[in-house]
This record gives structure tokens, C-alpha cells and sequence, in this order.
């Protein structure tokens, strides 16, 4: 189990580039499973999570070359569709939650597609229903063998349908679409998830011969095709590093500069930051974060505690509720933080209380944060990361603090984040790494 040493009360200044989007990522690259052709790929995040599904898809006999960091090409002309029954693919399918993606292309190319149940953070209650439930309105047959913990989808020939998600789930929409691209007829999907991955996902599937519509919104129409092409693609900056490197500014009191982030892709992020008082200046495509000695958060217009959600697309992110939990700590004045899609993923607050936080955890979705304006400084402590994004927000919370703090099981935050020790430490941080 890795551990970072950090110590804390250091202001950091220089730029940081975010690096590819991670969720992006995993749905362009299971996408590759769709044709026979190459499919050239840049500013691939070469994180735990992303490297892992590469591995799983060169074991399915997926051709992967690499042209340099960041760049691939990905040609499945001989996918090896035996190893779906192989003791090493139930291994390896269980330790990424992102692998659910392969089965909608598989069921859509070769007429089946097996998971073992995924892993993941373990933030709550993740359900695969919208996945199957989709799959089987395509004309698929749902198949779970609870013996095995197996996952699977079969069908001989996948037709359009119209389809209303229960909910607006990327990963379920994107594994859907992908299925659709190649059944017969027209498939209407209403309540779809309609975020910045996603519309890439579709924008992508288009180069390769797709014919999607209305991407962006939440009704999509597709019209099948029988097969694809290759194409190139490069994937976005990862918005949830982008928002990361936000709060990591602010708590520190640093001057930062994000270089490249693809700012019109990043939605309510800039403005949520701006209502915890938090400055920043676009300057061309990057986002400049000024030194701030203290920032206040917003009130609503009567003047009661500003309340701060997460939303579907283009609602707030439930990927950066962590990180405004923790820049809220010392912030002046107070916040409500609503986490309304995963019951444990403020469980993490216990850390920061201990590192004297006021944090007031309502039940497991809500917990109201008092600011404390600075005026008493966070202090170091032991703590274990339990998911990728409480891990980077209790890393912010430590540069932050004084003294020193150890964070242990930081492979969850590897998972998320590439080399963010040596990023961090390039502009002025001190991460220690060991494998103590």
C-alpha cells in the first residue's frame, strides 16, 4: 500500500496542464472494440484505472500500439471472444468498474458480451440496471449467473427501439449508444445523459461512420449502421483535474495557471468556485487562479446558507462535491453540500474534522461545512484515501495544513490522477512518495 508524506503551508506557483479526461477515456476506449479497423487515440490519461482497461483489451486480442505518451492505436480485428470465459478475464473485468463499457460493443459486433460484477470506488450504491434494461429493450437477452457474479447479454440481431432511461446515467447511455450504433432501424433514447464525454463518445462514433443525432441533449436518435471505420480521436481535458486544481489554489493561497482546459466544456464548474468567492481570469483557454489571502462564499438572495448540489450535465459534477466540501472549510461563512447520487461519499469528512474542520455530517448525503475564514489553519494528520476524489481532496487538505500529514492507500488517487506528486512538486509542493 503506496503513502504520500506531505507537508503542509507551502504556496505553490507556476502551471498545470490537466490531463485527459479520465471518463472520457474508459467510453472511447471500449468504443474501439467496434470495428476491425485502427482507431488512433491522443491525450490518453495514463492512469491506474485507464491502464488497466488497455491491458484488458490487448488480453481480449485487441492490437495496442504506443506511438508515444498519451497516444495510441487500438485495432480489434481479432477479438478473441473465448477469453470472456477465462478465469483471467473474471479477474481482471472485476478490478475496473469501467469495464461494464466493453459489453455494449461486444453484444453489438459478435452478438454477446459478459462482465464479471466491477469494481470501483465504493462510494455507494452503484446499479447496472440501466445497462441491461437497455440492452434487452435492443432485443438482447439478460442473463445474470449469481454463482459466478456474471454479467451477460445475448442476441442474435439488435433492433431500434424507443427507450426511456430510468436514469440519466453516462456510463449506462454510452454502453447503450454503442449497442445501438449497430442494430437494425432507429433507436430513440429520452432521459439520456447528455455530459461532455458523452457528446464526445458520439462525435467520435460520427467519424467512424455512426449516425447519431441530437448529441448534447437528452434525446438522442440514432440510425444503425452495419459496420464502422476507424478514425482519430483526441480526448478532452479531464474537467474534474481542472476543477481539482481550482480548490487546490484557493486552499493554498497560491498562484496557479491551468494551461488548455477546455473551458467551454467545463459547464457550472467556474461559476460554482466563483460562488465560494474564489477568483479566477480566463486568459485564452487558460484559467488563471490568483493568490487569495481569503474568500467568502455566497449567500442566496434572502440571505440563507448558499446550498450547494450535484446535478446531471449540465447541473454540477458529483465528481467535485469533495473538492468544495474541503475549500468550504476555510472559507468565510457557511455551506450546505447536498450529495444527492452516492450515499457514502461523504463518509470522508471524519479525516477533516480531525484536522479541525467544522464539518456537521446531517446523514449520509448532506453535511453543512463552517467556513473558518482562516483564522485557524487545518493541521496535519494520518489518514487512509478511500476513493480516488475524497483521496486528491484530502491531499489538498493537507498542503493546506500545518505540519505534517501521511496518506496512506494512494492508489485510489493514482487511479484518478497521473504523477500528481510530480506535478505538484514541480510548482513548489512536498509529496513524498514511499511504499511504506
Amino acid at each position: 500500500m503506496g503513502t504520500f508524506h506531505i507537508e503542509g503551508g507551502r504556496k505553490l506557483n507556476g502551471s498545470l496542464t490537466p490531463q485527459g479526461a479520465k471518463n472520457e477515456a474508459l467510453q472511447i476506449l471500449c468504443a474501439t472494440l467496434l470495428t476491425a479497423d485502427p482507431v488512433e487515440i491522443d491525450n490518453v490519461p495514463e492512469i491506474i484505472d485507464v491502464i488497466k482497461l488497455i491491458d484488458l483489451l490487448a488480453s481480449l486480442g485487441v492490437k495496442v500500439e504506443k506511438k508515444k505518451t498519451g497516444h495510441y492505436i487500438f485495432q480489434a480485428d481479432d477479438v478473441d471472444m473465448d477469453y470472456l470465459n477465462s478465469a483471467e478475464f473474471a479477474r481482471k473485468g472485476a478490478g475496473l468498474r469501467g469495464s461494464i463499457m466493453i459489453v455494449g460493443p461486444l453484444l453489438a459486433r459478435f452478438g454477446r458480451g459478459y462482465i464479471p460484477k466491477p469494481g470501483g470506488d465504493k462510494i455507494g450504491r452503484r446499479r447496472l440496471d440501466t445497462h441491461f434494461i437497455g440492452f434487452e429493450k435492443l432485443g438482447a437477452k439478460f442473463i445474470f449467473d449469481s454463482k459466478s457474479s456474471f454479467y451477460k447479454a445475448e442476441a442474435k440481431e439488435l433492433k431500434g427501439t424507443y427507450m426511456l432511461l430510468d436514469e440519466a446515467s453516462v456510463t449506462g447511455t454510452a454502453n447503450i449508444v454503442m449497442a445501438a450504433v449497430l442494430a437494425k432501424g432507429e433507436t430513440k433514447i429520452y432521459n439520456a445523459a447528455c455530459e461532455p464525454y458523452l457528446q464526445q463518445l458520439c462525435k467520435m462514433l460520427n467519424s467512424m461512420g455512426a449516425k447519431i443525432s441530437g448529441v448534447g441533449s437528452n434525446l438522442l436518435t440514432i440510425e444503425g449502421v452495419e459496420t464502422l471505420s476507424g478514425c482519430k480521436h483526441r480526448i478532452l481535458p479531464d474537467m474534474i483535474e481542472v476543477g481539482s486544481f481550482i480548490g487546490l489554489a484557493a486552499m493554498t493561497q497560491s498562484e496557479i495557471t491551468l494551461k488548455n482546459v477546455g473551458y467551454e466544456h467545463l459547464g457550472m464548474i467556474p461559476h460554482v468556485f466563483s460562488r465560494l468567492g474564489i477568483k479566477m481570469e480566463l486568459r485564452g483557454d487558460d484559467l488563471y487562479i490568483p493568490s487569495q489571502e481569503s474568500y467568502e462564499v455566497d449567500t442566496f438572495i434572502d440571505g440563507s446558507i448558499l446550498t450547494i448540489a450535484d446535478a446531471p450535465w449540465p447541473g454540477f459534477t458529483p465528481d467535485l462535491l469533495s473538492i468544495i466540501l474541503v475549500v468550504a472549510t476555510q472559507a468565510k461563512g457557511s455551506v450546505l453540500i447536498h450529495q444527492k447520487m452516492f450515499e457514502s461519499r461523504l463518509f470522508f469528512v471524519d479525516k477533516l474534522i480531525d484536522m479541525g474542520a467544522q464539518i456537521i455530517l446531517c446523514d449520509p448525503h448532506r453535511a453543512t461545512i463552517i467556513g473558518l475564514g482562516r483564522q485557524s489553519n487545518l493541521r496535519g494528520i494520518q489518514m487512509t484515501s478511500p476513493d480516488i476524489r475524497a483521496g486528491v481532496s484530502l491531499l489538498i487538505a493537507a498542503l493546506s495544513a500545518e505540519g505534517t500529514s501521511v496518506i496512506r492507500n494512494i492508489e485510489q488517487i493514482d487511479r484518478g490522477y497521473q504523477n500528481i506528486d510530480l506535478r505538484l512538486n514541480a510548482i513548489g509542493a512536498n509529496i513524498v512518495r514511499s511504499d511504506l
